[in-house]
């Protein structure tokens, strides 16, 4: 029986991390057609389901990104509205500094870099 609660613990954490993947993929630095998830921007996804936190570790394709504030923002908003998160707090980090071997190969192809 315990088993079982666990299994359903673990199933309800999953369905938290993949809606903050899908809130993700809908924040979208105006200048490059791909989403922050896609583009490898994403570094870290931490959820704690004990008390509701979410930290994210994230950085830019530019560390001098004049809309920094305005995606990091964007990515705060849309994960703090995710039914289960409490608390979101979005860091941005520069290590290790962003490329594009860290987009996946759908942002690669819809940038024409296949």
């Amino acid at each position: 029986m315990e088993e079982n609660n666990q299994n359903e613990l673990k199933n309800e954490k999953l369905s938290v991390e993949e809606k903050i993947i899908a809130a993700l993929r809908t924040v979208y630095d105006p200048e490059i057609p791909v989403n922050v998830y896609d583009l490898g921007l994403v570094y870290k996804i931490d959820y704690h389901e004990e008390d509701g936190t979410l930290d994210v570790d994230m950085t830019l394709t530019a560390p001098g990104c004049p809309l920094a504030d305005y995606i990091t923002e964007d990515v705060r908003q849309k994960i703090s509205a995710i039914e289960g998160v409490t608390s979101a707090n979005v860091n941005l980090v520069f290590e290790p500094e962003w490329d594009q071997d860290m987009m996946s190969e759908e942002a690669k192809a819809d940038l024409g870099l296949l």
